[in-house]
């Protein structure tokens, strides 16, 4: 039978998540309360108690401290870590919760420490704004709760009785793949990260791989997408990365809006894995409409790529800044490192006539990178060619099916 973990503080929605239990057992999967109210001292499967626990702590000294903040942070990461434990012991197939800010904040850190499959809902009451720090970087699903928690009324039974059928279903789906054999000649994973303006290079890339015998997978640099990339990174689910888009520096670097934070090409080198790096697309911060860009940007140059995505031109002194970082990231790499270094231009309009053409200022990312990785053991191949040149990015993933069997 699938098991559902239902994720809540019982002291202030105990009624709700009783209704939740029920519910779940009429849609044939079984269920484990998972308790992460800081003043709860009621009944669970996982008590409160054993959630602060979890978290290196106890009920009575977050209670004695005050600070609800604090608590609330010591029950999340208490909750991480016991739907962790769950997982592992085979004891979780889907994670169902629902609450306010406070309660949607707990659970999805929760959520996100599961591997991405595994079936992960959030009703809430927050699913109409910005939902970006909930889904973080695993495939999270929410629901709008549309009227508060407080009580089972005729819209929220409607709403929550929707959640429970779904995330019953999901639950049992996943249950019976991860009871299936393990697929013969499955394709070893390797991540890619693409832009718009990087798509030729990238699919040039994807077709080599394929050929190679890996299943790509492909990510979207748009922030969420780079974040997912290094989570299954550090997760172990990939054997390598081909990295040619490392835009999402530029955007964490200048304050762009698609930055996929300070840490972005540092997990596959954490966990050593095999990567070839590129420097797709670093000739661009993004930013939303054109009204949108920041006035302390005025006399910059840029691009309105859609109503939507409007593109700045990096300078001469942010690429040997990100030049820098990139170094630094990758000379710190447990495992092998190339990067790829395309002499032409990084991305489609960075090049010969294009408007983003800026020799000075990729001339700036190059040689800081270079001096960063000189004399250390990252691989650096200059390519007299443009990234979407053709052979570019099929060299590129070459060479790390190259590194990936070395690493065998």
């Amino acid at each position: 039978m699938a098991t559902v973990a239902l994720i809540g503080t019982l002291d202030t929605k105990g009624a709700e998540y009783a209704w939740l239990a029920r519910r779940l057992e009429r849609h044939g999967v079984a269920v484990v309360t998972v308790d992460v109210g800081p003043l709860s001292d009621a009944a669970a499967d996982v008590t409160a108690a054993e959630v602060a626990r979890a978290a290196g702590t106890d009920l009575a000294a977050l209670r004695a401290a005050g600070d609800r903040g604090a608590a609330m942070e010591a029950m999340a990461a208490g909750a991480a870590s016991v739907v962790r434990e769950l997982h592992a012991a085979g004891r979780l197939d889907g994670v169902l919760a629902v609450g306010g800010s406070g309660g949607t904040s707990v659970a999805s850190r929760a959520v996100q420490a599961l591997p991405v499959g595994v079936p992960k809902l959030l009703v809430s009451t927050m699913a109409a704004g910005d939902v970006g720090p909930y889904v973080g970087a695993v495939d999270v699903t929410l629901m709008y709760a549309v009227v508060d928690v407080a009580g089972i009324n005729s819209l929220s039974a409607q709403v929550f009785g929707n959640a429970t059928a779904a995330v019953a279903a999901m639950a049992r789906e996943y249950a019976a793949r991860r009871a299936e054999p393990a697929a013969e000649g499955h394709r070893p994973l390797v991540g890619l990260s693409m832009f718009g303006l990087t798509t030729p290079a990238v699919d040039e890339a994807r077709a080599e791989l394929d050929r190679l015998g890996y299943e790509a997978l492909v990510f979207h640099a748009t922030g969420a997408g780079g974040r997912t990339l290094e989570k299954l990174a550090a997760d172990g689910r990939l054997v390598g990365v081909l990295d040619l888009t490392t835009t999402e520096l530029a955007d964490d670097l200048v304050g762009g809006v698609l930055s996929a934070g300070p840490h972005r090409l540092e997990a596959a080198g954490a966990a050593g894995i095999p990567q070839v790096v590129s420097l797709g697309a670093l000739d661009m911060v993004n930013f939303g409409p054109r009204a949108s860009v920041p006035a302390a940007f005025d006399g910059r140059t840029f691009v309105v790529h859609n109503p939507t995505v409007t593109l700045m031109r990096t300078t001469p002194a942010e690429n040997a800044e990100l030049g820098r970082r990139i170094g630094a990231k990758l000379t710190a790499a447990r495992g092998p490192v190339t990067v790829f270094v395309p002499l032409r231009g990084v991305s489609g309009i960075d090049r010969e006539g294009g408007p983003f053409r800026d020799e000075e200022a990729d001339a700036a990312l190059f040689a800081a990178l270079r001096e960063a990785v000189a004399g250390t053991s990252v691989e650096l191949v200059e390519a007299d060619a443009h990234l979407n040149d053709p052979g570019f990015a099929r060299r590129a993933a070459l060479r790390l099916h190259e590194l990936v069997t070395a690493a065998r």
